[in-house]
């Protein structure tokens, strides 16, 4: 239903973009300008938008609040009556993608949740831990997988979640065979050999039990995952798509 939302709101953009030069560029006078108030907010849009908000903050700009909701970082006005989808910016003595940093927050935060139900391949003298979306058809996740013990030998655990490409369920509204193999691995016995096989081609044994393989799929695309594998360091910075060992490594170590 939001995405409709989203839609109807793009539509009416683009049409008040073009009446909007013929408006007069008034100040809003200070005492309209609506104060702070998070419950409001989120009472508000939630029954707006059918967006399940999980917390609204203040923003460095003023009159500008986040919203970090089950579909993503959105930004309104204090008073509610405004959305806007993208990223925001601080434009100080360095320039900073705040969405960005809070986003970070959320993934670090989100995967905590995820602790226990991680696939992990650990280092035995780790030194670096990443968090991998990964699906078992695609190539380069088949290539990363297949470097597991070069990216242990320079001390770097990884630990998989699992983003089915073709999402959870199909146009007919079943499973879509990817979600169902890697739930499969996912509910083995001994999963990381499941995985290992399972990116080396073998066929995945069908395997039904209680894993959040969708939950790890939609926090996955609420942190702004879109793609595999695509890897989430320690502090939360997503960087979609294959690194090589040594680079990775590099990465890692200049952060």
């Amino acid at each position: 239903m939001f995405r409709k939302y989203l839609i109807v709101i793009s539509l009416l953009f683009i049409n008040c973009s073009v009446t909007a030069l013929a408006w007069e560029n008034e100040a809003i006078p200070a005492s309209k300008v609506a104060q702070y108030n998070a419950e409001m907010i989120k009472t508000k849009l939630s029954s707006l938008l059918g967006l399940k908000i999980n917390s609204v903050t203040r923003t460095p700009m003023p009159g500008v609040a986040e919203l970090a909701t089950d579909q993503g970082l959105f930004y309104t006005s204090y008073d509610g009556e405004f959305l806007i989808q993208g990223q925001l910016f601080g434009l100080g003595n360095n320039i900073e993608n705040l969405t960005e940093l809070s986003l970070a927050k959320v993934r670090v935060k989100g995967l905590k949740d995820f602790e226990n139900d991680m696939i992990v391949y650990p280092a035995k003298n780790e030194k670096h831990v990443i968090n991998v979306f990964t699906d078992i058809t695609c190539g380069y996740c088949r290539k990363m997988h297949g470097q597991m013990d070069a990216y242990n030998d320079l001390g770097i655990t990884v630990r998989y979640l699992a983003y089915p490409r073709a999402g959870i369920m199909d146009r007919e509204g079943e499973f879509t065979s990817g979600y169902k193999d890697l739930r499969s691995v996912w509910c083995h016995e001994v999963p990381s050999k499941a995985l290992t096989n399972a990116k080396q081609g073998a066929s995945v044994v069908p395997r039904v039990c209680d894993k959040p393989v969708a939950e790890e799929f939609n926090f996955g695309r609420q942190v702004g995952v879109n793609s595999t594998p695509t890897i989430i360091t320690s502090n939360g910075t997503m960087m979609p798509g294959y690194r090589k060992p040594e680079e990775l490594l590099a990465i890692l170590e200049s952060m």
